[in-house]
């Protein structure tokens, strides 16, 4: 059974007037908490454990994208459950100052999206056949009567890595550089695979949206049919929100 335990969706100000429609997890009515200027967005806890199960991701995530519409709502990571109503409110009062400025600094602001991929069938292939110096070393250890050695293989991995890497550092400056202009805000944060350039967390003023897509297009402009473009949002600024709960 919940009890008297709250999911927290995130921190806003007291005062917005966000409406409810959404249900959040456990199909449970959104309401909020307050101290003095600043709210909770909760609902009653869970029932039984609380999984990362895709119906409740996306309650969690339905939920602050509602609010989104209309107020600036910090965004908590899913899962964060307290104990009752009072340990919400000691939340509220221990990370005031925290969550004020953090709400000062996103007002009126969303987060968009840019991933950047190579998209061939061989990374390794094309990076040889796109650097003449790798496709000569590659070319000179394979060719040779006693083929390559452990070593030299090493040595042409570490020389990959090293031009993919030099690739992607030159591609994320050149994308930067046209989007910061349409931006607050740019964070990069690290591919998780080989093909991936990049994928930039933008800040952007919700009135200038427009414009920052302008310069997605200009940016596209850099990149030939190798490379493969997913831009995506508004979301809530989830890469430029830095909650650290005080909870004593």
């Amino acid at each position: 059974m919940s009890g008297n335990r709250k999911y927290i969706y995130g921190f806003m100000r007291n005062g917005a007037k966000p409406t409810f429609t959404i249900p959040g997890i456990d199909g449970k009515p959104v309401f909020t908490i307050s101290d003095n200027d600043v709210a909770a967005v909760v609902s009653d806890g869970p029932d039984g454990k609380l999984r990362p199960e895709r119906k409740n991701l996306s309650a969690h995530h339905s939920v602050i994208k509602e609010i989104m519409k209309t107020s600036t709502i910090l965004p908590v990571s899913f899962g964060v459950v307290a104990d009752n109503e009072a340990s919400i409110k000691k939340i509220l009062k221990l990370n005031h100052d925290s969550f004020i400025s953090q709400l000062k600094k996103l007002e009126g602001k969303v987060e968009m999206g840019l991933k950047i991929a190579w998209d061939v069938e061989s990374i390794f292939e094309f990076m040889v056949r796109k650097h003449r110096t790798l496709e000569l070393f590659r070319d000179n250890i394979f060719l040779k009567p006693t083929g390559a050695t452990q070593e030299e293989k090493l040595e042409l991995g570490r020389m990959f890595e090293t031009i993919l890497n030099e690739d992607r550092e030159k591609h994320i400056a050149s994308v930067q550089d046209i989007l910061k202009d349409y931006c607050c805000e740019i964070k990069v944060n690290k591919p998780k695979d080989e093909k991936t350039i990049m994928k930039l967390a933008c800040l952007v003023e919700k009135t200038k949206l427009e414009q920052f897509e302008k310069g997605i297009f200009e940016a596209a402009k850099e990149f030939d049919d190798n490379y493969a473009f997913d831009f995506n949002g508004p979301w809530a600024p989830h890469n430029f929100v830095d909650i650290k709960l005080k909870t004593a």
